[in-house]
């Protein structure tokens, strides 16, 4: 299991995924699961995966193979992030037409999704997600992330504080809560934890950050989030109980 979300508002994008990968308790391995295929100054290009590895790893290796065959339509051709969003989807396809019967054949859940963001020239910064069948959604100003794998436990802190026009420090802080709020909670997300952040209309991703078990910054996170939590709490107003009057005799019947 993973996790992965992205946020989009009016100053541009953030997206962060965990890194782990288990096939039972006794099997965990970490690989990436979030890559940029961006071109500085032209376009920015952001993947996240989530699910069956080898389906997520035979789209990103497909999606790097088509990038050596200029000829060829692929991330650098396309003139809109709606497009890529279908590139992406008809990738999965692919995938899926090659492999599908054989994992069936053994159980295997083949399923997977992507997130995928960023900003061609002449549009707007975009949010995607889309589906194992290959078809797909985009982020709106009034629901501005979309998750991806383990999204339970993450996506309340995200209901209470995000908007659309959340400064993109707050956001990337909430994103970071949103993951650790889920390691809190399943032992099949965890570290490291990879986060980028662009400024709309850059052309360039200028801000990544890789977070690994035990870094300082996410201990005292973690330490400063619970402590606040713990204080609103116990500031909370008692209940009011609605005390019944007690039940005479007469009041008890038997049949």
């Amino acid at each position: 299991m993973t996790y992965c979300l992205g946020i989009i508002n009016r100053a541009g994008l953030v997206l962060a995924a965990d890194s782990r990968t288990n096939a039972g308790v006794d099997y965990i391995s970490t690989y990436h699961k979030l890559f940029d295929f961006s071109i500085p100054g032209e376009r920015v290009i952001l993947l996240c995966t989530s699910g069956n590895l080898s389906v997520t790893q035979g789209v990103i290796n497909l999606l790097k193979r088509e990038l050596q065959t200029p000829e060829t339509d692929n991330l650098n051709t396309f003139s809109s992030l709606y497009d890529i969003a279908g590139h992406i989807g008809a990738k999965i396809r692919q995938i899926h037409d090659r492999d599908r019967e054989w994992l069936e054949r053994d159980k295997i859940d083949a399923s997977c999704s992507f997130l995928v963001a960023g900003q061609l020239p002449g549009e707007i910064s975009q949010l995607y997600l889309v589906y194992s069948q290959g078809n797909f959604i985009q982020a709106t100003p009034e629901t501005p992330f979309l998750q991806i794998g383990e999204t339970k436990y993450g996506k309340p802190i995200l209901d209470r504080t995000l908007t659309y026009d959340s400064p993109m420090e707050a956001v990337a802080k909430c994103a970071l809560l949103s993951i650790d709020s889920t390691m809190k909670s399943n032992i099949s997300v965890g570290p490291p934890i990879n986060l980028m952040m662009y400024h709309a209309d850059t052309f360039a991703v200028r801000h990544k950050l890789t977070l690994r078990l035990g870094d300082p910054y996410l201990a005292k996170m973690r330490k400063s989030w619970e402590e606040s939590l713990r204080q609103a709490f116990e500031s909370m107003p008692d209940l009011e109980w609605k005390h019944q009057p007690q039940a005479s005799d007469e009041d008890i019947f038997i049949d």
